[in-house]
């Protein structure tokens, strides 16, 4: 991972909207063409109908034309190797492939890097659905 995917979605977390939890999260996505989409956690008093982090760069991804997504960075201000939750991993699974590197993260840099495969191994593909 180029430390450019780090450095994206810690700017991103500190652009993240937790006065709940106060648990700011940053998400990055690289593009098999170099592009990177980025995203932070946004909170609202009705919990839970915030999003996440990896959401919110999901949004950016889809709304930028999307791509062939490479790599996946996240990082939390409170938490090393924060991993995406439950919903985000299924989100994400829409758009990779088992083999995209996820990148988990802390103040300083990767911690730990797995596949999506490994994250989710019987996620639900939208590809049984044809």
């Amino acid at each position: 991972m180029s430390h450019d995917l780090f450095e994206a979605a810690k700017t991103a977390m500190a652009k993240a909207y937790a006065p709940y939890s106060k648990f700011p999260v940053g998400a990055a996505l690289r593009t098999e063409d170099g592009r990177i989409f980025t995203g932070a956690n946004i909170e609202v008093a009705s919990y839970p109908e915030g999003w996440c982090a990896e959401t919110t760069a999901l949004g950016h991804y889809v709304m930028g034309g999307g791509g062939k997504i490479t790599e996946i960075a996240v990082i939390a201000e409170r938490m090393a190797k924060c991993s995406p939750c439950g919903g985000c991993r299924q989100r994400l699974a829409e758009f990779c492939r088992p083999e995209t590197k996820l990148y988990l993260c802390d103040n300083t840099g990767v911690v730990e890097t797995v596949t999506m495969g490994d994250m989710l191994p019987y996620g639900f593909r939208g590809d049984i659905l044809k």
